[in-house]
């Protein structure tokens, strides 16, 4: 074991796998000798080239259409995206082009991963606080995942590299300073799995990214209060792990989602609605929802946080939901 900050977890994975498979390549903006703007392929590019490792134009449209064409074509590209927020500008590749392995009948696969970070920061504004989640979910033929520790963060990552089909790797930009003791030996995650951080009775917490950890904030609190919650890390946000969130509905019969995206539109209506469709006799209690404001993130800090949840909203809507005990 070794502790590993969250960014050497990521670029261990790419390194890794760069160094099984030579068809594996980066592309991005300032992914080469400045080593990407949070540092996930430093020193990658003196390790294998300006051929694997390339420095592209502020051309996201143009570089990610170059990333379709050479994962048709048997490459495994991985595009960084500087800021989540800039692939909007791409969205035509990704949610058209990626589709080539359905829409020419399975001649092509189309093995890409398009991370980056994400996420509300502190005072990046509102055009550089997206959540793409919301916006690609109802692509067909994509995969959407979302790391939220150093440990899962490379597994995953390793496990979409090796993927044929595209996956969309969201990284949270505060996270990226995150420690932890990783295995020396080589692991890797399944891309279509949830995670139950913390088992319990009696109530189901679904959270993914940097809300993991707000939720595990609140979790003291929830215990000192009487209640005993089960946190689950959905990870995977398409598909979604219906099993086992349908396997712990069976269990706690009450469900709070926990997410950053903004209400209108977010993971957490979909995951409602999935609910609603498939467990709705099993629930004691309406669905309980906690999201992001809808309105852009405000650069003055203290309204960006009023904007995003916090552990006390997370303990209070426990209180709501199970009954506060007395």
């Amino acid at each position: 074991m070794a502790e590993t900050l969250f960014f050497n977890a990521l670029k261990a994975a790419i390194d890794e796998e760069m160094a099984r498979d030579p068809t594996v390549f980066v592309l991005g903006e300032d992914v080469g000798q400045y080593g990407g703007s949070y540092k996930v392929t430093k020193d990658l590019y003196e390790k294998y080239g300006e051929l694997r490792v390339l420095d592209t134009p502020i051309a996201e449209n143009s570089f990610t259409g170059m990333a379709v064409g050479a994962a048709m074509t048997g490459l495994r590209p991985i595009i960084e995206g500087m800021n989540m927020g800039f692939l909007l500008l791409a969205f035509n590749q990704i949610a058209n082009n990626a589709m080539l392995r359905y829409t020419s009948g399975g001649n092509f696969t189309m093995p890409m991963v398009i991370r980056g970070p994400g996420g509300v920061g502190r005072q990046l504004g509102a055009e550089h606080s997206q959540r793409l989640e919301t916006y690609f979910q109802a692509v067909p033929g994509l995969k959407m995942v979302a790391c939220s520790t150093p440990y899962n963060a490379k597994g995953l990552l390793k496990s979409a590299i090796r993927d044929n089909n595209p996956v969309l790797f969201f990284e949270h930009v505060l996270l990226y300073n995150l420690k932890e003791d990783l295995p020396s030996e080589e692991y890797l995650l399944p891309l279509d799995k949830a995670e139950i951080v913390r088992r319990g009775k009696d109530v189901t917490i679904l959270t993914y990214s940097r809300m993991r950890h707000h939720v595990l904030q609140a979790v003291p609190q929830i215990v000192k209060d009487g209640f005993d919650p089960e946190v689950i890390d959905l990870i995977s946000l398409k598909p979604l792990d219906l099993d086992t969130i349908g396997e712990s509905i069976r269990k706690t019969h009450r469900v709070i989602i926990v997410e950053e995206a903004m209400k209108t539109g977010g993971i957490g209506a979909e995951i409602i609605a999935s609910i609603n469709d498939r467990f709705f006799d099993e629930l004691d209690a309406p669905v309980l929802r906690l999201s992001s404001q809808d309105i852009p993130t405000p650069y003055n800090g203290t309204l960006e946080r009023l904007t995003i949840v916090q552990p006390p909203q997370i303990v209070e809507a426990v209180q709501k939901m199970v009954g506060l005990k007395i």
